[in-house]
């Protein structure tokens, strides 16, 4: 487990990032200026997203050191480079490849892989990543993280990812995640700023309590 001063800071400010899938370089700056008003400190643009570097050095130039930028949908270790060099210093991926996760780790950025089970959690955690994503959260379980945490060095932040709603939180963060992923029900292809402003507002005031959990 790679610690990073950036992401703890990020996680302590707001545990939720903001995945747009499918959005926009034309689009980025006015849904990324609702979700900064809104309290959110991370942001993820999915490479799978039309243009996608184009819109990562965007919102990087924009907010600076401010707000966590990066990429998801990362699959290829060459791929963390390309991020990199458009401003970005958060990779996220849906899967544990630990070539990408040690490429990351060898730029100096922040790495959240992929995982489902304890074997992938801990080949990460080896293999350098900073986080962990647990994905796909509609397959999961609350009772499956507080098995999990068990066994997963404290240190270790957790992100729930897929399937999360305002009103979903509360019972992971208990079970001992840290964070979550927010994907469609935060933004979807074809949505305005207004509405993503209001889905963001929603996800905010819906941030359980730490209750004892590690945040950041």
């Amino acid at each position: 487990m790679r610690s990073s001063p950036e992401f703890d800071a990020a996680m302590a400010r707001c545990p939720l990032v903001a995945i747009l899938r499918g959005v926009r370089p034309d689009e980025i700056e006015a849904i990324g200026d609702v979700l900064v008003e809104a309290g959110f400190s991370m942001i993820e643009v999915p490479l799978n997203s039309p243009d996608p570097l184009a819109s990562i050095a965007r919102i990087a130039g924009r907010y600076g050191d401010s707000v966590l930028v990066g990429a998801g949908t990362v699959l290829q270790a060459e791929q963390v480079e390309a991020v990199r060099q458009a401003g970005g210093r958060l990779i996220v991926s849906p899967n544990t490849d630990t070539a990408v996760i040690r490429a990351t780790a060898a730029a100096g950025m922040v790495s959240l892989p992929g995982y489902f089970t304890p074997s992938e959690a801990f080949a990460a955690i080896a293999a350098g990543a900073t986080g962990l994503k647990l994905f796909p959260a509609e397959a999961a379980s609350p009772a499956m993280v507080r098995a999990q945490r068990a066994v997963l060095p404290r240190e270790a932040a957790i992100l729930i990812v897929g399937g999360i709603k305002p009103d979903g939180m509360a019972e992971w963060r208990a079970a001992g995640a840290n964070g979550f992923g927010l994907g469609s029900a935060l933004y979807a292809a074809g949505l305005d700023a207004h509405d993503v402003r209001r889905r963001a507002e929603a996800f905010i005031a819906g941030i359980p309590p730490v209750d004892g959990a590690r945040q950041g």
